[in-house]
């Protein structure tokens, strides 16, 4: 009998932690091209790592149209299907989620311009 080997790399989930932030923010400057966090940073709430290294992370933004949402920000380190799973994990998360940057716009815009003018201080 013929046996597939397949290598695959375990992903770790982890919700965020003050401590995470600079490497969040490392992510977003190389993502976004950018020497500054601009209010698409957002709010981070999840993280995904490779080999115990955070290789993306999904944040709550406000969206066009003034509503609550989340975008992903990772490095190329991730394959599509990766992506997809941290995208679905991200996206359960955020449903099940109440606290208020999850459902009050205003609180999490309010949260969102702190956490910027605090980081881009440094």
């Amino acid at each position: 009998m013929e046996t597939i080997i397949r290598n695959y790399q375990q992903l770790q989930y982890a919700e965020v932690y003050i401590s995470d932030i600079p490497s969040l923010k490392n992510i977003f400057l190389q993502v976004q091209n950018s020497s500054k966090l601009t209010k698409e940073f957002g709010v981070p709430f999840l993280l995904v790592k490779k080999k115990n290294q955070i290789v993306g992370f999904a944040s709550l933004i406000i969206n066009g149209k003034g509503e609550i949402s989340f975008t992903i920000y990772g490095k190329n380190e991730l394959s599509d299907s990766e992506k997809r799973n941290f995208n679905l994990r991200a996206e359960r998360y955020f449903k099940q989620n109440n606290s208020g940057n999850f459902r009050n716009a205003d609180q999490l815009k309010s949260s969102i311009e702190r956490m910027i003018a605090w980081l881009n201080v440094g």
